[in-house]
């Protein structure tokens, strides 16, 4: 299926591939998008539409899509939004931090009202513009007439304590303790946390769960307990064990997200709104699986449509604010002989305290085969992740440049390799949704 607009840019009802290839050759049509394939006819075309009802089916990382006419599924599939945006937030403040403090003088921002009302956090805040984004993505696809948001409200407390009742609400989970940390060590039972530890654990320590990451956060969900020996540099780095640990802590961040903007996305789309009740009744009717794909199109008032084989979109990083990595010096490990980074053979010192030290690392540093260097991008490629380029005549994905622009890394889905940007064309930049309906091959 071909996605067409007309010479104004408005969106038509789309075509089959046999039409569009008849119309691209005759020279009544030019290529507009690859993914989703869409063209743009070149003469007048009558703005005859038919009635499209747009499915969704929001969530906090994944979003079902879904557009029905009365005989088929014109698109569907599922959106996987962006991760990690409240650690690049952190980042983004660490750099603000900095780059304000080489300044000689800057005026006073603490009287500065920020937080007005209906006011959201950064990164709620995103999730929300990226829906409202998406949706506005597909308007400018189909002809849409009707859209369908399935909205839900969580009872946080009642998820947690089924028998809840009246004056117990106010009642929270830290009630009684004087801080988060006590809270933390008292849900874990003052007990190790760490699945394999031998039980010599006697001095306790609260850890973040996503340090791997950058996430200091300090919330309940977050933390986890965890023993002096369990808890060591060396267990942090790539090779430990802490390094992606993804303990299960319940944490309740998707039924808060959805309660907090659920009427708000809905102030802003203007359209109609349905339950995840009425939802779940109508899926059961139809004998379908629990997808978002099919939650979808059961919003869209789909019963017996001709479906749409489905694609998967990913929310693509637009810009990454990081100009400088650090790579750290190796060494001859004196025990085996294998290099190894400084951090994997440094001190292992934490804290001030000189009790329960670790033993320190750095005396198996035989001599240094790699002294560290710092790189930082001066410029900005005009070749970025994602985007489609031509190389001999064939296309491919881009993944990401090297040897300071010189060369690129591509891929056909199945492997990678690397080539001279000199021998790349760049034929479509993909923008912040990347659809899956690419696939390398003869251009």
């Amino acid at each position: 299926m071909v996605y067409v607009l007309n010479r104004y840019g408005e969106a038509l009802m789309p075509c089959s591939s046999k039409k569009a290839k008849t119309l691209l050759k005759n020279g009544k049509a030019v290529v507009v998008n690859r993914a989703p394939y869409t063209i743009g006819l070149i003469y007048g075309s009558s703005k005859y539409k038919q009635p499209i009802t747009l499915g969704i089916d929001s969530g906090y990382t994944y979003i079902g899509f879904s557009a029905v006419t009365e005989t088929k599924e014109l698109i569907g599939g599922e959106l996987t939004l962006l991760k990690g945006i409240s650690e690049r937030l952190t980042k983004r403040k660490m750099y603000r931090k900095h780059r304000r403090n080489r300044l000689r003088f800057r005026k006073p921002g603490f009287l500065k009202t920020v937080n007005g009302p209906g006011w959201l956090a950064p990164s709620i805040r995103h999730k929300l513009d990226s829906h409202v984004r998406f949706i506005e993505k597909i308007k400018q696809l189909l002809p849409i007439t009707r859209t369908i948001v399935e909205v839900a409200n969580f009872d946080i407390q009642k998820i947690k304590n089924p028998e809840i009742k009246n004056k117990d609400y106010q009642n929270g989970e830290q009630k009684g303790f004087s801080d988060v940390r006590e809270y933390v060590l008292h849900r874990d039972g003052h007990k190790c946390q760490n699945p394999n530890c031998k039980g010599n654990c006697i001095i306790l320590e609260v850890h973040h769960v996503n340090y791997w990451k950058g996430d200091r956060s300090n919330k309940p969900s977050s933390l986890i307990t965890l023993g002096t020996l369990c808890h060591t540099p060396k267990d942090h780095q790539k090779n430990g064990y802490l390094y992606g640990w993804k303990p299960k802590l319940k944490s309740f961040r998707e039924a808060t997200f959805m309660s907090m903007i659920r009427w708000k996305l809905i102030d802003r789309l203007q359209c109609e709104h349905t339950y995840g009740v009425q939802t779940k009744f109508k899926r059961k009717q139809l004998n379908m699986e629990k997808s978002h794909h099919n939650d979808a199109f059961v919003i869209a008032d789909g019963t017996d449509q001709k479906r749409h084989d489905g694609i998967q979109v990913i929310q693509k990083r637009k810009n990454n604010r990081c100009l400088e990595k650090f790579y750290d010096a190796k060494y001859i490990d004196l025990r085996d002989g294998k290099k190894k980074s400084g951090k994997e053979l440094s001190s292992q010192k934490r804290t001030r305290s000189r009790e329960n030290l670790p033993e320190s690392l750095r005396k198996y540093r035989a001599h240094k085969v790699f002294k560290g260097r710092r790189s930082i991008r001066k410029q900005r490629y005009s070749i970025q992740p994602k985007d489609i380029v031509e190389y001999q005549d064939n296309l491919y994905s881009a993944v990401g440049t090297h040897s300071k622009g010189k060369s690129l890394m591509l891929t056909d889905g199945l492997k990678k390799f690397n080539r001279s940007m000199k021998q790349i064309k760049l034929v479509f930049h993909q923008k912040t949704f990347v659809f899956d309906s690419f696939h390398g091959g003869h251009s």
